[in-house]
């Protein structure tokens, strides 16, 4: 004897909600894509500058900003504000900031005038200007990375 009230287990709404059911568990559980990293800056090679070749990293046209400290060049860029193009020590941008810094001056003055001379080695600062100096140096180590040298231009170096 049949039942009356046989229900069917396979009936096309029940095949539609787990077909329905099983996609949803498979595309919770599938497994996604990496993560993708974003792309660091380019490398910056170490190089070694001369005040001449310093001198065009002063931020002009987007252009990196770099100063040079007692013969170590910063890559100042970040602080472009301040070193860049209008900023209060722009006149530091692509040069040997060194003088400038340990006497607290922005004056052109305090600038190498002779870029194929040889460096500043600044021996007539005072005790007080080496300190301030080197209050300069310690923030810029930790603040920005050192690209490169300056190191004097000589005859055998070509431009």
């Amino acid at each position: 004897m049949a039942l009356k009230n046989s229900y069917a287990i396979a009936t096309p709404l029940n095949i539609s909600i787990f077909l329905i059911l099983l996609t949803i568990v498979y595309l919770r559980l599938r497994p996604s894509e990496p993560p993708k990293l974003p792309q660091g800056p380019k490398p910056i090679v170490f190089q070694t500058f001369t005040p001449r070749t310093l001198l065009k990293y002063n931020g002009q046209d987007n252009s990196p900003v770099y100063l040079a400290v007692r013969g170590k060049v910063y890559d100042v860029s970040s602080g472009r504000n301040f070193y860049g193009p209008g900023g209060p020590y722009e006149n530091f941008a692509g040069r040997d900031a060194t003088r400038g810094l340990a006497c607290q001056s922005f004056d052109e003055d305090m600038l190498t005038k002779d870029l194929d001379g040889p460096l500043d080695d600044c021996a007539d600062l005072s005790p007080d200007q080496l300190e301030n100096l080197n209050g300069w140096i310690e923030r810029f180590d930790e603040k920005y990375l050192i690209v490169g040298k300056l190191v004097p231009f000589k005859k055998t170096d070509f431009h």
